[in-house]
């Protein structure tokens, strides 16, 4: 049906049509085909897709067409169990409708400022983008009124249910309009999923979209293990290594890709790198840059690179693994674009090797381990290179001067041919030798610490809840359960202590979705938890970047700033009343000052799990 349908073709007001025209898009995919007609109709919809099919547009598109702009009201909600969807979504929808008059889009999630989101709210905007816990927030503050709401969306349905935001998700639904439009997207239909869409959607439309795959089939994926340490000499190497015409690096963080960019500027290379922190203008002149040559190499993050599309981008590299498969495809899907041949290739530390087979099982394709070029390999690269180049020359340029200056230095310098030669060879690779093959020692892969810090299989034993942020408790909470299973745990891992506790109403739910949020930090990558009444002790990976770190200290929950501190193991006037003492490795006495990233001490007990 895609295949002969046009974007002109589904009724979309012209404003939106101008939008989509100016954003590169061209024939709708198979769910926004599908999708756009039903629900501009004002149809409910229940759609089944893959990550990766453009379901964003599939109903912000039609919902944007029935928008009242003259209303300041919130007419849209968005639900999205992370707030790097919810950022990407209400990104989207601004971009849908940068021709429409007055269109205000804001995205609510936990960690971020209440006050901002409040000033946000009172100025009014007609879609609201969230996650579940903090809209449920403003719901019980009565800083959100969904009275005048036209229509509702849940995107990644299955994604919220695992996460364990169903609940949240049936309360915000109850306190929608009864006449509300409602389309739920889901990769997955499990029966939790099809008892909400039976009780909250009225003869919903349904859409079922079989993925051949996840990703480009044209692009060869590889990964690499190693060490974090190893990372730029690695990324160097693969660079000279591998054949390119242009490549992108993705990192996590804004300071990583002016890091890495710098690093890279000063080994020789054409590179730029592109962040949220750049301005439009700024963000065009690299592309242009891009395009024109000029660079070779973009160092960006994720939200930086959306819609990035450059015909010369033949290589990506995943810097920083991502911590979720549909972040994978979208930065792997910035080459082998419109039939052409692509490349990606993903460092993966060994405690990251979960991740990569999440990503493997998501996107049904198995990625091949790889080799890091060797000295040898780099130094004949540079040799063909070095002599490819010498060929163009003779061949395009003028070089009567230069051969009259060879043949007066020969006579003057009373040597041969070869010595001259080589002599001037020997000047011209300075900036970049040739002979290197001894100055790329070998980089062996890591020893496996062992595959934590995943989380292992949990039978019947529902998820911790996240984004509940600094929630006011609510009358009908269920009592505290029981101390969950101790458990072993594997990997580098510092505990750490935060100044929340019991007597502030917090939960561990509280604490892995604050954390998850503000260090960007997936759930199953924080340890186990431990509650005391006025404070609290959490398990993070010891590998934390500093700028991490620092910004954990000034988050709130509950009303009370985190302060992260490295756990000594004290129990100071703000501890358990109770003389309870928080577990940590026996022989660990670094100090509270000790900085982040330090990684328990050569010989340490294992950690055990628990949540209190």
């Amino acid at each position: 049906m895609s295949e002969s349908l046009t974007f002109s073709q589904l009724a979309l007001p012209e404003p939106l049509l101008r939008a989509v025209t100016e954003l590169g898009y061209e024939t709708p995919s198979p769910i926004q085909a599908a999708a756009i007609p039903k629900l501009l109709a004002g149809e409910d919809l229940l759609g089944q897709a893959q990550t990766g099919t453009g379901k964003t547009a599939a109903f912000a598109l039609p919902l944007l067409a029935r928008l009242d702009p003259a209303q300041n009201e919130p007419q849209i909600l968005v639900l999205a169990p992370t707030r790097e969807l919810a950022i990407q979504v209400a990104e989207a929808f601004q971009a849908y409708a940068r021709f429409m008059p007055a269109f205000h889009v804001l995205p609510l999630y936990g960690g971020q400022s209440y006050t901002n989101q409040l000033k946000s709210l009172k100025r009014g905007s007609q879609v609201i983008v969230g996650t579940p816990g903090r809209i449920l927030d403003h719901l019980d503050r009565g800083t959100l009124q969904l009275d005048k709401l036209r229509a509702i969306v849940l995107d990644e349905a299955d994604e919220m249910l695992r996460m364990g935001f169903i609940d949240d998700v049936q309360t915000i639904m109850d306190a929608t309009p009864a006449g509300r439009q409602v389309a739920m997207f889901s990769a997955t239909m499990p029966s939790q999923i099809r008892a909400i869409a039976q009780k909250h959607l009225k003869n919903a439309q349904e859409i079922k979209i079989e993925s051949k795959t996840s990703t480009v089939e044209r692009i060869t994926q590889r990964y690499v293990m190693l060490d974090g340490n190893q990372k730029l000499d690695a990324l160097t190497r693969v660079l000279e290594g591998e054949e390119y015409d242009a490549s992108i690096i993705f990192v996590r963080t804004k300071s990583a890709t002016e890091e890495i960019a710098e690093k890279l500027g000063a080994r020789g290379y054409a590179v730029a790198c592109l962040n949220g922190d750049m301005n439009q203008a700024n963000r065009e002149q690299t592309i242009r840059r891009l395009k024109a040559s000029q660079i070779d190499i973009i160092v960006a993050t994720d939200v930086a690179a959306r819609g990035l599309d450059v015909e010369r981008i033949s290589l990506v590299i995943n810097y920083d693994i991502p911590y979720d498969s549909e972040a994978y495809v979208h930065r792997i899907g910035r080459t082998g674009r419109a039939g052409r041949l692509g490349k990606a290739i993903l460092f993966v530390s060994p405690r990251e090797r979960r991740l990569l087979r999440t990503i493997e099982h998501a996107t049904r394709q198995p990625i091949e381990k790889m080799s890091l070029p060797t000295g040898e390999v780099i130094e004949q690269r540079r040799i063909e290179s070095f002599r490819a180049s010498l060929a163009n020359t003779i061949e395009a340029k003028n070089l009567s001067f230069f051969q009259d200056l060879i043949n007066d230095w020969r006579e003057k310098l009373e040597t041969t041919d070869a010595d001259l030669a080589a002599a001037l060879l020997f000047l011209a690779q300075k900036d970049q030798p040739l002979n290197v093959a001894k100055q790329f020692p070998e980089i062996r892969e890591p020893h496996a610490r062992g595959d934590r810090p995943d989380r292992p299989e949990r039978s019947g034993e529902r998820p911790a809840r996240f984004e509940r942020g600094d929630r006011p408790e609510r009358s009908g909470d269920r009592p505290e359960r029981a101390p969950r299973p101790r458990r072993e745990m594997q990997g580098n891992y510092n505990t750490y202590r935060i100044e929340v506790g019991k007597e502030h109403g917090v939960r561990a739910g509280d604490i892995v979705g604050a954390i998850a949020n503000e260090a960007n930090i997936d759930s199953q990558f924080i340890g186990n938890i431990k509650l005391f009444d006025h404070f609290s002790t959490v398990e993070l990976p010891a590998d934390i970047p500093t700028e991490i770190f620092q910004h954990l200290k000034k988050v709130y929950v509950r009303k009370q700033k985190l302060n992260i501190s490295v756990d000594t193991g004290g129990n100071s006037s703000g501890g358990n009343s109770g003389g309870e003492r928080a577990e940590r490795p026996a022989g660990d006495r670094r100090p509270s000052s000790a900085p982040a990233g330090a990684g328990p001490r050569p010989g340490a007990a294992p950690k055990r799990r628990t949540r209190e």
